[in-house]
């Protein structure tokens, strides 16, 4: 591991250490307020695009699985913002 995959893994782990919080309110709060749908598609692409070069750079290494793990639950989100939209739409 390079000192430069060593950055790498630090900023996504850094940018995925507050996913899990931001599920966790979506899950409980059941409603959208503060949720961007566009922003988080934006962030869905970046880490998509971080798969892409991972798994196409000739160099392999775990930070791949941060970038999917970051995805993955990112997509939770996302999953959770359509449940929300639903479930305040029945409210009306």
């Amino acid at each position: 591991m390079t000192l430069l995959g060593i950055l790498e893994a630090g900023m996504l782990f850094c940018f995925g250490f507050g996913w899990p919080f931001s599920i966790y309110k979506s899950y409980k709060a059941r409603a959208n307020a503060g949720k961007s749908l566009l922003f988080l598609i934006v962030i869905w692409l970046g880490y998509l695009l971080g798969i892409f070069y991972k798994a196409l750079s000739p160099e392999h290494d775990f930070v791949l699985w941060l970038y999917v793990l970051n995805i993955i639950m990112v997509s939770t989100d996302i999953v959770l913002f359509y449940r929300n939209r639903v479930l305040s739409e029945n409210q009306k």
